[in-house]
């Protein structure tokens, strides 16, 4: 069997939504699970929708992913170039080659003469469509004679090149996901390969540089399933043999409606880019995966299952683990809808499982922007304490402010439940008694339980008034491990600010 060879063909015509993500992640996995080459060319025909940042975007966002790619326009490789807009000569080749067979003609008709048919049509209740019925009696080099074809051409007269479909056929089409179907070519219209400016067309550019560049297999999603017939009979228009294809499920919204946009992330709240970026042209933003605070890790494990198994329904899976597993008869024909909580569970998941030095760098950004000195030795044992209880590392200090800023003022409803006639003595004594203590959470946590025992009272009529006057609220972890983070004298002043306060 020949090398796997598979390859992510964006268009820098915009931002890599996750749909696209998904793609070059399937096609990744599948390379490396049968010791293949993952391939990065960029599509880039389509000049006049071109964004010059997206490339770089496109580049940015497989990185972040950990999607490592073996050749690319950046990397290089042995059929270098990868991006279509360098490829002209080799397309120039291969428009003279198929002129050369009956698979394809020269049309001069123009859009005037075209939208006027399409009028007529619907005048008439039709849908105009530049087929095997009318391509003999339009403005083409199937109806004019071989002379005038050729002072049209010496004359610069625009024209375009079309496929000629043949008529009255069945084509049996195979896709690895979805099995196989037939297709009467009779439905067929005569697509355009070759535009006006002598760019080809996505399908001819495609044809092309998948079987220049040998690419085994296509996988790419189900948008792309109605193009496969005419890319089949290009296929055999050249005599070339086809890479076999996989047409993967769109990712639905999350009512499961419709495929997800980044209308929905707007309307929602949600990251539908892995990346953020934002339009030089208009203006306008939007939000990405990474600077919401997701890792990279958890992003790809949740994109993973938007439309794939692994064995026994396991949900928590690294990459490694999905390359060995992942097997393209497995993916689902059905899309796959999209839920913003089930993605934020992931990256719980990641979270609480990651190094705490993994993660205080991060952490360590959001004290610097709030002005707040770091120390390491206590950031790291503060997000160790806390990475359980979060989503997003961000989260960390909305839950564990109390370490940097002592309460000024008190949750009303948990100073009502701790708070009785007998709490300003306990947290005098507490106050004074815990000045003699050493600060470390077992002889804190030992101390604190002997002054239950010996003062009679309930664990709760001494603990809840210590929380709050520590945390401002009744809530957060261990109190001996609180206090031992905030030493001896933060401490005792947070009692003293307390008893003031009653």
């Amino acid at each position: 069997m020949s090398e796997i060879r598979v390859r992510f063909a964006p268009s820098p015509t915009g931002y890599l939504h996750i749909g696209g993500v998904r793609t070059a992640l399937y096609n990744y996995l599948f390379a490396k699970k049968n010791k293949g080459k993952f391939i990065l060319r960029i599509e880039d025909t389509d000049q006049n929708r071109y964004v010059e940042e997206a490339e770089k975007y496109i580049n940015d966002s497989l990185k972040w992913c950990g999607l490592e790619l073996d050749e690319s326009p950046e990397k290089g490789g042995p059929f270098a170039p990868y991006k279509q807009s360098e490829r002209k000569d080799i397309y120039n080749k291969y428009i003279q080659e198929i002129l050369k067979t009956d698979y394809a003609y020269i049309a001069f008709d123009t859009p005037e003469e075209l939208e006027k048919l399409r009028k007529e049509y619907e005048e008439q209740g039709k849908v105009f469509s530049y087929n095997h019925e009318i391509r003999n009696s339009l403005n083409n080099s199937l109806t004019l004679p071989n002379d005038e074809v050729e002072q049209k051409l010496n004359a610069g007269t625009p024209y375009v090149i079309r496929f000629k479909i043949p008529p009255h056929r069945t084509l049996v089409l195979n896709d690895i996901i979805r099995g196989n179907f037939t297709i009467d070519t009779s439905i067929l219209d005569d697509k355009v390969l070759v535009k006006t400016d002598g760019m080809p067309t996505y399908h001819f550019a495609n044809i092309v540089d998948d079987h220049t560049m040998e690419i085994t297999h296509v996988i790419r999603g189900e948008e792309w399933l109605p193009s496969l017939a005419l890319h089949i009979l290009l296929y055999e228009a050249f005599g070339w043999k086809s890479p076999e294809f996989a047409h993967l499920p769109l990712i639905l919204k999350p009512e499961g409606k419709g495929k997800l946009s980044k209308r929905d992330g707007d309307k929602y709240g949600f990251p539908v880019f892995p990346l953020a970026w934002k339009n030089v042209k208009d203006g306008t933003s939007s939000i990405g995966y990474k600077e919401e605070g997701y890792l990279p890790e958890a992003f790809i494990n949740m994109l993973a299952l938007l439309g794939w198994s692994p064995s026994n329904d396991k949900e928590i899976i690294s990459l490694h683990e999905m390359i060995d597993e992942f097997d393209l008869e497995k993916v689902h024909k059905a899309g796959a809808r999209f839920n913003p909580e089930k993605a934020k569970w992931f990256n719980h998941e990641y979270i609480s499982k990651s190094d705490a030095y993994r993660l205080l760098p991060e952490f360590q950004k959001i004290l610097k922007e709030k002005n707040i000195e770091t120390d390491d030795a206590k950031d790291l044992r503060i997000v160790e304490l806390l990475k359980e209880r979060v989503n997003f590392v961000k989260e960390i200090w909305d839950i564990g402010s109390f370490f940097w800023l002592a309460p000024s003022t008190y949750n009303e409803k948990s100073f009502k439940k701790a708070i009785k006639e007998d709490t300003k003595p306990i947290l005098f004594q507490l106050y004074s008694e815990l000045e003699s203590v050493s600060f470390t959470e077992k002889e804190l946590h030992t101390y604190i339980h002997e002054f239950v025992e010996k003062s009679g009272m309930g664990f709760g009529k001494i603990m809840q008034p210590l929380r709050l006057a520590l945390v401002g609220d009744l809530k957060g972890p261990d109190v001996p491990v609180i206090m031992e983070i905030l030493g001896k004298t933060e401490t005792l002043q947070r009692i003293k600010n307390l008893e003031l306060k009653i």
